[in-house]
């Protein structure tokens, strides 16, 4: 009671209050970790498919240009010799979503391979991904 004869109720919360919103947190904090797991890793493998995609086309820019496919993907950055090279047709060495350099390999005439190591980072596993 205060002076004026009032009954006030008492402020705060119960400490089964307190636990039940800590667990709904809880609760919720889990559901959003299970949504985005995986993610992450769907994103590497899309940004090193580009990143692929992207040093195809610099390898077709230069076969046009020299008549010849690349000896190895630092032809794309500095002349190896090739005649009527015009490039850089990179800006730097390619390399995939988790910082392992790509591999270039010329399977033909007329056709070419690169590969990323995928996240093991080691060549010749399940995980590569390849034009």
């Amino acid at each position: 009671m205060n002076m004026q004869g009032e009954v006030r109720g008492r402020g705060g919360f119960t400490l089964i209050e307190v636990l039940l919103v800590v667990a709904i947190l809880g609760i919720l904090a889990g559901v959003v970790v299970v949504n985005f797991s995986g993610k992450g890793e769907a994103a590497a493998r899309n940004a090193t498919r580009a990143s692929i995609g992207a040093v195809g086309v610099a390898v077709d820019m230069y076969e046009v240009d020299t008549g010849r496919f690349p000896a190895g993907l630092n032809a794309l950055l500095e002349n190896d010799g090739a005649p009527n090279w015009h490039g850089p047709y990179l800006r730097s060495p390619p390399v995939d979503a988790w910082g392992t350099a790509l591999n270039f390999q010329s399977t033909g005439e007329s056709t070419f391979k690169i590969t990323s190591a995928g996240p093991d980072k080691a060549m010749g596993t399940g995980d590569d991904l390849t034009n």
